[in-house]
């Protein structure tokens, strides 16, 4: 599973992630996005024009991904979970790149430009399983705004897994844990 964190914060912050996933077959890699930021790091500028940045850490993250199927690693066989604009970059990314995902996992985001998304999906997006979880109380990414743009995807064809929570911008204990691993062992073994 290959993990992109949230605005200002690092790889660092999620090594909590496999310890309380409780899947030990399961293996991780933890990535810093490319810009720094405070104390951590940015996929994309947020607050001017986001596009360009997106565009770019996406172009990074299919070299990572190439580059792990050339080590081996398939990406059948291989989770991109996100957490806020990781969400945003999961969802981008995942949507667009030529292979399959055992699945895609975003929490706590959003997408950017939903149309323009489904003008260039690849040509397996539709048989991708992807699951999304937001907070009905997320205060940084509204949640009745994320809702239209998932529902949007659905409308569209995208197999979407929706899971709205009384939480905040966080990860929400057990439940949401519960959630998020019940999805990755379906995904493995519904092969």
């Amino acid at each position: 599973m290959i993990v992109l964190h949230g605005l200002g914060d690092s790889a660092a912050g999620f090594r909590w992630l496999p310890l309380i996933m409780k899947l030990p077959w399961l293996s991780y890699l933890l990535v810093n996005a490319p810009d720094p930021y405070y104390s951590g790091y940015a996929w994309y500028d947020f607050s001017g024009e986001a596009t360009q940045g997106i565009e770019r850490s996406g172009k990074l993250i299919f070299r990572l991904l190439d580059a792990e199927r050339a080590k081996g690693f398939p990406t059948e066989a291989t989770l991109l979970f996100g957490f806020s604009q990781g969400c945003l970059m999961t969802i981008d990314v995942g949507l667009r790149y030529p292979h399959l995902f055992a699945g895609l996992i975003g929490i706590s985001g959003y997408i950017h430009e939903p149309h323009k998304l489904m003008e260039s999906l690849s040509p397996l997006a539709r048989q991708q399983r992807l699951l999304i979880t937001h907070g009905t109380e997320d205060s940084l990414i509204p949640f009745v705004q994320v809702r239209e743009q998932f529902d949007f995807l659905k409308s569209q064809g995208i197999n979407i897994e929706w899971h709205e929570l009384v939480k905040g911008h966080t990860i929400a204990g057990q439940e949401e844990v519960d959630i998020i691993r019940d999805f990755i062992q379906r995904c493995y073994h519904a092969k």
